[in-house]
């Protein structure tokens, strides 16, 4: 039985026999692989411990490459009217930004064949989203010099809507999707928003002179935006997003500092009445198909005497502020088709410029009560004094022509010489102030100088020197020729002599405020010096309510009101033309003034154009609804039978 083999059991495995040779093999190489792996930790101590550094930031530079630092941007402030109504607005928009690395990512199939999986359901989808090409995006991917690009902006102005819009239809988690549709979907990539923002001008044109606009989105030169560009704008935000030295993903966040709003003294109401005034005017004195326009200019200002806030201002060269390098917007295509980039550049600044502030002309008799109120005041004469106009004056040998000659206004005093707008009474009353107290006299009216309005581009205007004011020259400039001012120096020295003689600056902002409404600056009145006493403002007044009554200014009457008014026809250079710039000022009521209207018609289109009748239409129509708006109580009987 011992000499029989023994029978293998089921499973059962004979025992390997390893033989000294073999057992020394293993030895070996377990004693190499030790001392491979003793050799690598030291080589990577040593490399840690000089190169370490550097190798860390190459790496981390690489990962970066999605982390970089992006500026969060702040929301410029508002502007607005008195009243709260949105005048100029930063609304939220992003920009549409391409990584071109991503969606030329290549990948490789199961043959080895490389292939970009994102590209075309990402240019599909852009097509089909938001209208941008496949020709117009693969340009950009595969150019060399962006192929490779991380940031590509490819549309701006994309609305929170629009966004919205593609973020659905990139949804893997809508239910009415194909599978091939999901498929599809999920190898979108490459796209993304930066947010930003727009500027909008709800308004459109009106009062774009005043407001202006911005050239860049934070960036403005004219009206309201330019003057207080550093007040509405804030200071820009980042983002900022690395790995730290653990591989985690961290970020810091420095919220932007949004800009101030801006409460202006406009009244949108009053602004829209004195637009509608210029429309009609325009309407009736315009030749169809507009090849005349109804002027050269037409011009109104609306202001508080009292405070200075400029309720209104406004031009007949009106433009949208949401699209103001559009000349063809605002010419007809017959002036704008043969310009040059040049010329529609300079025709564009004229355009942008607001008349009110930046241009300079000769007032003409608008001028008069100034030079009543300096004569009075430096007891030159007396508003008692009589004086008699013949039609003419002769100065230096020159006949120098009243208003209606060859008739004349006879025997008139000082009332009536302002009443009746008698350049022959105002040349003798000049003479007896005298160049030395009409000049200082209308220094003190800020004419000359700039009225300080927080407006950009002012103009001050040319008035004589003592020297350079010669008997001519004083006898010209007593009814308002010969010496150039702006609008807003007319008006504020108009309120000046009807609110019983204190100068007080202009303005057209009220208020600072932060983005929550609260007040950071109120602008409150300033009155700058006193120029005329009571006396010699209720005299004046009191000859510009004869003026409105039985006088020049009758055609301005608003009727139930008490108001006070003078007319302006000055002839422009070259003298000879038949070309006049035609003007009225006005206020009501006239004891304790509330409202002052200043218009101008710069060459109105009619043959004969030496008459205010055009500008006192103008100047009633806006009266007789913006007192009422106002709240201004009629202070006469009303008329039955018509104004």
């Amino acid at each position: 039985m011992d000499n029989k083999k023994q029978r293998k059991r089921p499973g059962w495995i004979s025992p390997i026999r390893i033989n000294t040779k073999f057992r020394r093999k293993l030895v070996a190489l377990f004693f190499a692989a030790i001392l491979a792996l003793v050799a690598l930790t030291v080589r990577i101590t040593v490399i840690s411990a000089t190169k370490g550094e550097e190798y860390k930031r190459i790496v981390l530079s690489n990962i970066q490459q999605q982390y970089e630092s992006r500026v969060i941007p702040f929301k410029r402030g508002d502007i607005t009217d008195r009243n709260g109504t949105l005048l100029a607005v930063s609304e939220r928009v992003y920009n549409l930004v391409l990584d071109c690395s991503v969606v030329n990512h290549e990948t490789e199939d199961d043959e080895g064949n490389k292939e970009m999986p994102y590209r075309d359901p990402t240019l599909k989808a852009l097509e089909l989203m938001f209208g941008v090409r496949r020709d117009e995006v693969l340009k950009i991917l595969e150019a060399e010099e962006t192929a490779n690009s991380q940031y590509q902006i490819i549309r701006q102005n994309i609305t929170m809507e629009q966004k919205a819009e593609w973020e659905a239809y990139c949804d893997l988690k809508n239910e009415q999707l194909t599978k091939e549709e999901l498929t599809e979907r999920s190898c979108i990539n490459g796209i993304w928003f930066e947010e930003s923002y727009k500027r909008v001008y709800p308004q459109n044109s009106l009062a774009c002179d005043t407001i202006g606009f911005t050239y860049t989105l934070n960036d403005a030169t004219w009206g309201i935006e330019g003057y207080y560009n550093d007040t509405l704008n804030g200071t820009n935000g980042r983002k900022f997003g690395y790995f730290n030295s653990d591989a985690d993903v961290e970020q810091t966040i420095i919220e932007p500092t949004n800009g101030h709003n801006v409460v202006s003294t406009l009244d949108l109401n009053i602004q829209e009445i004195v637009r509608n005034a210029i429309l009609d005017y325009e309407m009736v004195y315009s030749d169809p198909p507009y090849d005349n326009i109804g002027a050269k200019n037409v011009a109104v200002l609306v202001m508080d005497p009292n405070t200075g806030e400029i309720y209104a201002m406004d031009t007949s060269n009106w433009y949208d502020l949401n699209d103001p390098r559009d000349l063809n917007k605002i010419l007809p295509a017959a002036q704008t088709r043969n310009l040059t980039e040049e010329e529609k550049i300079k025709k564009l600044n004229e355009i942008w410029r607001n008349f009110c502030v930046s241009d300079a002309y000769e007032p003409g008799s608008v001028a008069k009560p100034l030079t009543v109120a300096a004569a009075l005041e430096t007891s030159s004469i007396k508003d008692t004094d009589n004086f008699y106009c013949n039609g003419y004056e002769i100065v230096n040998g020159l006949e120098i022509h009243c208003s209606v000659y060859p008739k004349s206004h006879g025997r008139s005093n000082v009332y009536w010489a302002i009443a009746n707008s008698c350049n022959d009474c105002m040349m003798q009353i000049a003479r007896k102030a005298g160049a030395e107290s009409l000049l200082r006299y209308l220094s003190y009216f800020d004419f000359g100088s700039l009225t300080g309005i927080d407006l950009p581009g002012e103009n001050a205007g040319i008035i004589y020197s003592l020297e350079s004011m010669g008997e001519l020259e004083l006898c010209t400039s007593s009814f308002g020729q010969g010496y150039t001012c702006t609008m807003v120096q007319e008006a504020a020295a108009m309120a000046s002599i009807v609110n019983g003689g204190y100068y007080v600056k202009p303005h057209v902002v009220s208020a600072v405020t932060d983005e929550n409404g609260n007040i950071i600056e109120r602008f409150d009145p300033i009155v700058e010096r006193q120029t005329i006493s009571r006396k010699t403002s209720d005299i004046i007044k009191t000859a510009m309510g004869l003026s409105v009554t039985g006088g020049t200014s009758m055609d301005s009457k608003v009727n139930g009101y008490s108001m006070g008014g003078k007319t302006g026809t000055a002839e422009k250079l070259p003298r000879g033309t038949g070309d006049y710039l035609t003007s009225f000022i006005g206020f009501a009521p006239l004891d304790e003034p509330e409202v002052l209207v200043y218009v101008i018609v710069d060459e109105p289109n009619i043959s004969e154009q030496d008459t205010s009748l055009l500008a006192q239409e103008i100047a009633h129509n806006v009266l007789s609804e913006v007192l009422p708006y106002l709240g201004v109580f009629p202070d006469e009987p009303v008329s039955t039978d018509g104004e």
